[in-house]
């Protein structure tokens, strides 16, 4: 998504454009529903002046039916408008969700650039809702100026100054509301922040929960998370009580309005310019005002809240791409032969590497922040500030970056499990794999092993980022998972640090037969790993320092001996 992508305005029309059959739908119900409740007290005062007054029971008969007409069609209105609008408002949520779902997902990265995952969840559960409410609200504040016009107009009909009254103050109070919602605004936005922050915060403290026991940091872990929920707390409640401050002031203002309503329908009755029933009528809809300005009070807030959402999410949308999308794809299946031409990238500094097509590659780095920079730039999730990558001798930039990471397959050291079985947890990567090449990567990294172990096998759901599993045990399905997606081209980083060497050593073996005739690169400091690749690259100061067969390297070179084997 370009920088100049859409902006909070424009994410709040978009929900509302993408629902506009049910939005004018909702809306021409619910003007209907308001004008019937406003014509009641009408029919009521004309009741009582033709019917009460004179004595006539046909007549009163026949206001009675009207009425009756009225609250049929003023509740059957209302349920269909409600719901249709309920409707629109959940769809409307439904489709930013997606909207932020692909923005995420883009191959091209980027959106979550300085965002925490829980952030990102709460921008699209919370802030998508808010925003999917307009479509909601927007029909029920239509309905309410519906009601307010017709009521304006019934007075007319009663007293021209009743109805002057209601049209030149009406004006007035929506532009005070409109004022008085600022505020609300703002802390609304301030309150997402730190909603959305401290979710981030949750998220991240329950995923490395194992790991701050094991170091014993659970009371920092704690007093961090502690201090994140007050600041949220504390804007919530600032939001909140903005919120009853602006609802609290229209109906101070509502209250006055109708006040002065009556006071002058009962001065005009006292004059004997208006009857009784036509005081009883305005009384009425001095009265029924109340709900049509509670619905404008509760729609401008609602917008209020909307718009601070609807800035996030095109803060989200509009987040500028990690990498410059390529349009080309790789040549037919890609060969794999993998080159660094002087790549300089955050820790790497100027690094030539050639890694031909089939070749099994170990690079070895003491520097961490060296190994994650070469991950960068061989899955492309990031574009070299110098230099460049190349895959069968076109850059990589050239590339359309979904269709690259389909020759080219980057498996972290980190990488999660997902909330299914184990076998579908390997098959996640391998939809056009059969389950014979499936077999074969769980038995060359052991995740067979593992399965037997499980209550119902390869079919045992795994928890939450595969927590029922031991460190070792989630490495090796990983392993498993990448191995199963049989790319021309795949590279790991650290995939059996939490393995026992005997195991180690058997899928150290098992791998370089299942990845024959492909192109794969162990970032690794195992022996085990380094013993069976084809030559071992040394990456010291963010630059290539050896180069050479495991053994000779072993043999005769100091730093490479320490870093391996000390």
């Amino acid at each position: 998504m370009p920088v100049g992508g859409p902006t909070g305005g424009l994410v709040l029309r978009g929900a509302v454009r993408g629902q506009r059959r049910r939005v004018v739908s909702a809306s021409l119900l619910g003007m209907t529903h308001q004008a019937c409740e406003a014509l009641v007290p009408v029919v009521i005062g004309a009741a009582i002046d033709t019917a009460v007054a004179t004595g006539s029971t046909p007549a009163l008969l026949r206001w009675l039916l009207v009425l009756g007409v009225l609250f049929l069609v003023l509740s059957t209105c209302y349920r269909t408008s409600a719901r249709i609008a309920e409707g629109a408002g959940e769809h409307a949520a439904h489709r930013l969700r997606l909207e932020l779902g692909a923005r995420v997902l883009d191959p091209r990265g980027g959106a979550d650039a300085h965002r925490l995952p829980g952030a990102l969840t709460s921008i699209a559960t919370n802030d998508a809702r808010r925003v999917g409410s307009v479509a909601t609200v927007l029909p029920y504040g239509c309905a309410a100026i519906a009601a307010l016009v017709v009521s304006a107009v019934a007075l007319l009909r009663i007293s021209v100054p009743l109805g002057l009254l209601v049209l030149l103050g009406i004006p007035p109070l929506l532009w005070l509301g409109h004022r008085i919602s600022r505020p609300l605004e703002r802390r609304s936005e301030a309150e997402q922040e730190s909603a959305a922050h401290a979710s981030g915060v949750a998220a991240d403290l329950v995923s490395g929960l194992r790991v701050l026991k094991g170091m014993g940091a659970e009371s920092a872990a704690v007093a961090r998370y502690r201090t994140t929920s007050q600041d949220s707390l504390a804007a919530a409640l600032r939001a909140a009580r903005s919120r009853a401050g602006h609802e609290g002031a229209l109906l101070a203002l509502t209250g006055v309005f109708i006040a002065v309503i009556g006071i002058t329908g009962a001065y005009l009755a006292m004059r004997g310019s208006i009857s009784v029933g036509d005081l009883v009528a305005a009384v009425g809809l001095a009265q029924f005002l109340l709900g049509p300005f509670q619905l404008l009070a509760y729609s401008n807030a609602e917008f209020a809240q909307a718009r601070a959402s609807a800035r996030r999410i095109a803060e989200v949308l509009a987040s500028p791409a990690a990498v410059d999308g390529g349009d080309r794809a790789p040549a037919g299946t890609a060969a794999g032969h993998v080159r660094l031409r002087d790549v300089r990238l955050g820790s790497l500094r100027g690094v030539d590497l050639d890694l031909p097509a089939g070749s099994l590659t170990g690079v070895v780095t003491r520097d961490p922040a060296v190994a994650h920079d070469l991950l960068l730039a061989l899955a492309r999730e990031a574009d070299p500030a110098g230099g460049r990558v190349e895959l069968d001798g076109v850059p990589l930039t050239e590339l359309d970056p979904d269709r690259l990471r389909r020759s080219v397959l980057v498996a972290p050291h980190d990488a999660d499990l997902f909330e299914s079985s184990l076998l579908e947890n390997v098959r996640a990567g391998a939809a056009d794999t059969g389950a014979e090449a499936v077999g074969a990567a769980l038995t060359a990294s052991t995740a067979d092993e593992v399965a037997r172990l499980l209550p119902d096998g390869a079919d045992t759901v795994l928890a939450e980022r595969g927590r029922s599993l031991s460190g070792g045990q989630r490495q090796r399905v990983a392993l498993a998972r990448a191995l199963a997606a049989d790319r021309p081209v795949l590279v790991l980083h650290d995939p059996t640090t939490a393995v026992d060497t005997v195991t180690e050593s058997r899928i150290a073996a098992r791998l370089r037969d299942v990845r024959q005739g492909r192109t794969t690169v162990l970032i690794t400091t195992s022996p085990a790993l380094l013993a069976v690749t084809d030559r071992v690259v040394v990456l010291d100061g963010g630059t290539v320092t050896a180069d050479g067969a495991h053994t000779a390297l072993v043999a005769g070179d100091e730093a490479y001996r320490a870093a391996v084997l000390g």
